[in-house]
């Protein structure tokens, strides 16, 4: 008999923590070897072929019409963009470091849902935006005035394009699976990244090995079957487990960063992290509430999808690495 532990659920959620974690270190490697370009458009084009390739056998279902405009918001923000910023900014900030930073992406997410969806901005809401932010700066200056650098800005950028895809989500996500909008937004974000294509025809011709493995990884593992196993452990799990297990991704990126890279954090740089994800953490406490009151009700009044199941709704900070 397995224990909750040793459970599938729990073991699809580890997964999902150990592959996403190291999606930073192998950016690192990939974008070394192959460049800004060739590596955003390997990583978007191996991943949407394995999600399309899956999708019959995972019951995704083709997008509505009224859905595209949606959709192409999610492709070119959160993914498009996102490895564009994300890649451009590994090229001179440390993997671990790079992680930290991103942590703050849900701020903007709930940011954008006060603004635009009428969701309620409340006090921990705010106070844990500003401990995020502030946490955030920390590790920007963790080396002092002379040791930020235009990179750090690109990474917060890829947080706050992340957030926006999270934001831009929550609509579809009231009709579709996650993993569908994912493999909806991974698609249309392959299609947007197309201009890349001829710099990375001439990059992978004499890439290195390690390079390309790299890029084969990431398009397979953290970017497909990341969202695949992310999306059955958080439809079998409590809203707060999964959430909760999120803030590991920073601290397991700065161990694989570790044995990988042989990065080693800057002490006020893992202070800086862990005021970021307690600000996050403060915020999804407000959330989780809310979420869970709502989810009571929608499991009493969801449409069940064409297997007859309820479809299943991923949490607040789902993340896109």
């Amino acid at each position: 008999m397995l224990t909750p532990l040793a459970s599938p659920r729990f073991l699809a959620l580890a997964g999902t923590v150990a592959l996403w974690a190291s999606a930073f270190p192998a950016i690192r490697v990939g974008v070394d070897g192959l460049g800004l370009a060739a590596l955003s458009f390997l990583r978007l084009s191996i991943a949407s072929t394995a999600l399309v390739a899956v999708a019959p056998f995972a019951g995704v279902r083709l997008p509505h019409r009224r859905d595209l405009p949606l959709i192409a918001v999610c492709g070119l923000t959160g993914m498009t963009a996102y490895q564009v910023l994300l890649n451009w900014g590994e090229i001179h900030v440390e993997a671990g470091t790079a992680s930290l930073l991103i942590a703050v992406a849900p701020v903007f997410s709930v940011l954008l849902a006060g603004a635009f969806l009428a969701e309620p901005l409340t006090r921990n809401v705010v106070i844990g935006s500003l401990v995020a932010v502030a946490g955030t700066a920390v590790v920007t200056l963790a080396d002092g005035l002379s040791g930020f650098t235009a990179a750090a800005l690109v990474v917060l950028a890829a947080a706050v394009v992340q957030g926006t895809y999270h934001f831009a989500t929550k609509p579809l996500l009231r009709r579709r699976t996650g993993l569908e909008v994912a493999t909806y937004a991974m698609v249309a974000g392959t299609v947007f990244a197309l201009p890349l294509l001829p710099a990375t025809i001439r990059a992978s011709a004499h890439a290195p090995a390690d390079a390309l493995l790299s890029a084969v990884f990431l398009g397979l593992l953290p970017s497909a079957l990341g969202f695949v196993i992310w999306g059955y452990a958080v439809a079998r799990l409590p809203l707060a487990t999964s959430t909760a297990a999120l803030y590991l991704v920073p601290p397991v990126t700065l161990v694989v960063s570790f044995v990988w890279l042989g990065e080693v954090p800057h002490v006020i740089e893992l202070a800086g992290g862990a005021v970021t994800v307690a600000g996050v953490v403060l915020i999804n406490r407000r959330r989780s509430g809310v979420t869970r009151d709502r989810r009571d009700l929608t499991l009493r009044t969801a449409p069940a999808d064409h297997t007859g199941q309820e479809r299943s709704r991923p949490g607040p900070c789902g993340r896109l690495l």
